[in-house]
C-alpha cells in the first residue's frame, strides 16, 4: 500500500467515560413524622362531657393500644379497622376522674406513649330505672316483652334507646317501643327461641335522659325463656288446646264472653298471660251493687290475659263449656283444667283468640305482637331495628 508523503499512521483507541456524582457529608434519610395522638375529652378538663363518651385518634400512625379507667374502673371500647380510632363502647361515668394511656407507632414502627386525665361533669340531677318485667331470674313464655319503666320522663328517647342492649344466647332481632314518657318495651320480631338465657344491660352512666338529668350508674338483669307453649281459643267452637313445643298437651271445652255489650266480648288477636292468682276478686266494672249484671265474685285459678278484665279462669259451669259463650268476657273452663293451665303457665305464654268481633288493642295489656314489625318500628326513637351490635363485656350465659 503506498503512503501519502509526510503523513502519520491512524491509530484506534478504546473511549472511556467517566460519570461521577457530588456527595454532601453528614446528609441522612428523611424521617417519617411521629404518630399525632388526640385525646377527646381533652386531658385536664374539669367538667368534661359524658354523652360522647371516650375517643382517642392517631394522625400520621396507628393506636396499638389504649387503655382507659374511670374512678379505677375499666372502661371498655374498640378500635375502627384502620387502628386509627378507638371509642368507647357507651357514655362516660359523670363525676368521675378519667385515666388514658395510649401507645400509638409511626411508619416507622416506633412506638411513642402518652396519658391524660380529665375529670367529667357533675349532674344536677340524676335518673335511672324503676322497674324491670321480668324479674331477675324469672323463667318466661316466648312471647315475653321487657318492660322497662324509668323514674324520670325521657325526653332524649334516641339517647337512651341507644344505652340498652339486649343480649341472648340464641341471638334474635328485635326492637324497642316507646309507650310513654317513662316506658320503653323490648319486643323480638318473632317469639324468643325456647330455652334459653336472655340478658338486659341498661348502660344508663353518663346518659341524659332530659335538661340536666343524667344517668348515673348502670343496670344489668337476666331471665329465662322456659318451653313455647301456645293457647289457641276458639270462641265460636268453644275450644281451648295448649301446645307445648309443637305438640298438643291438652284440650279445653270453654266458654266465652256472651257478647251482649262490647265489655262482655272477649277480644280476638294474640294475647299474653300477665299473672296469675287464686283466687282472684272480680267485680263488674262500671256497676255498683243492686244494678243488673252486677257481680262481685272470688274466682278460681284466674290467669290475666289483658288490662280490660280478661282471664282464663277456673268456673263450674259445665253446661255452658263446649256449647254456649255465656261469660262476661272472660274465659272459663272445668275447675281441673282451669287448675292446671293455672299452675303451668308461664308469664309472656301466648293465647291466641279468634271468633269473636272485638280486636284486642296494641295497648290493652301486652297487646305487642297485635302490631306488624313494621308498625312496631314506628315507636322507636332509631327508627328501625338496629343491626346486632358486637357483645361486650362477658357473654350471655349458656342455656339451661
Amino acid at each position: 500500500m503506498r503512503r501519502a508523503a509526510g503523513s502519520l499512521p491512524i491509530v484506534l483507541l478504546p473511549l472511556t467515560v467517566t460519570a461521577c456524582s457530588s456527595v454532601v457529608a453528614g446528609s441522612v434519610a428523611p424521617q417519617e413524622p411521629p404518630p399525632d395522638v388526640r385525646i377527646v375529652p381533652v386531658p385536664g378538663s374539669t367538667e368534661a362531657e359524658t354523652r360522647r363518651g371516650l375517643v382517642v385518634r392517631a394522625r400520621a400512625g396507628t393506636l396499638t393500644e389504649v387503655s382507659a379507667y374511670a374512678g379505677g374502673a375499666p372502661v371498655p371500647g374498640r378500635f375502627n379497622a384502620t387502628r386509627t380510632t378507638w371509642r368507647s363502647d357507651w357514655a362516660l361515668a359523670p363525676g368521675r376522674e378519667h385515666i388514658v394511656n395510649v401507645t400509638a407507632s409511626g411508619a416507622g414502627g416506633v412506638p411513642v406513649s402518652t396519658s391524660g386525665r380529665f375529670r367529667t361533669l357533675t349532674p344536677a340531677r340524676a335518673f335511672g330505672i324503676a322497674s324491670v318485667a321480668p324479674s331477675p331470674g324469672e323463667t318466661v313464655g316466648v312471647g315475653m316483652p321487657i318492660i322497662v319503666n324509668f323514674d324520670t320522663p325521657v325526653t332524649d328517647r334516641a339517647a337512651v334507646e341507644r344505652a340498652l342492649e339486649v343480649r341472648s344466647t340464641k341471638p334474635v332481632e328485635g326492637a324497642w317501643r316507646w309507650t310513654g314518657e317513662t316506658e320503653a318495651v323490648y319486643r323480638p320480631r318473632r317469639n324468643w327461641p325456647a330455652r334459653q338465657k336472655v340478658v338486659f344491660a341498661a348502660h344508663l352512666s353518663g346518659v341524659r335522659a332530659a335538661g340536666d338529668a343524667y344517668g348515673t350508674s348502670d343496670h344489668e338483669t337476666s331471665f329465662a325463656v322456659g318451653r313455647r307453649q301456645v293457647s289457641l281459643i276458639d270462641a265460636q267452637e268453644h275450644q281451648m288446646e295448649v301446645r307445648r313445643d309443637g305438640r298438643v298437651v291438652q284440650q279445653m271445652a270453654i266458654s266465652a264472653g256472651m257478647g251482649t255489650t262490647r265489655e262482655y266480648t272477649t277480644t280476638s288477636g294474640v294475647h299474653l298471660t300477665m299473672e296469675k292468682g287464686n283466687p282472684v276478686r272480680m267485680v263488674s266494672p262500671g256497676r255498683k251493687k243492686g244494678d243488673p249484671d252486677y257481680y262481685d265474685l272470688m274466682i278460681d285459678y284466674a290467669v290475666r290475659i289483658s288490662d280490660s278484665g280478661e282471664y282464663v279462669h277456673a268456673l263450674d259451669n259445665i253446661w255452658a263449656q263446649g256449647r254456649q259463650n255465656v261469660s262476661h268476657g272472660c274465659v272459663n273452663a272445668r275447675p281441673d283444667q282451669a287448675a292446671w293451665f293455672h299452675d303451668t303457665s308461664l308469664r309472656g305464654d301466648p293465647v291466641v283468640i279468634r271468633g269473636t268481633d272485638r280486636e284486642l288493642e296494641w295497648d290493652n295489656g301486652w297487646g305487642y305482637w297485635q302490631l306488624s314489625w313494621a308498625e312496631w318500628l314506628e315507636g322507636s326513637a332509631l327508627r328501625a331495628a338496629p343491626p346486632p351490635r358486637p357483645t361486650t363485656g362477658s357473654p350471655a350465659p349458656p342455656a339451661p
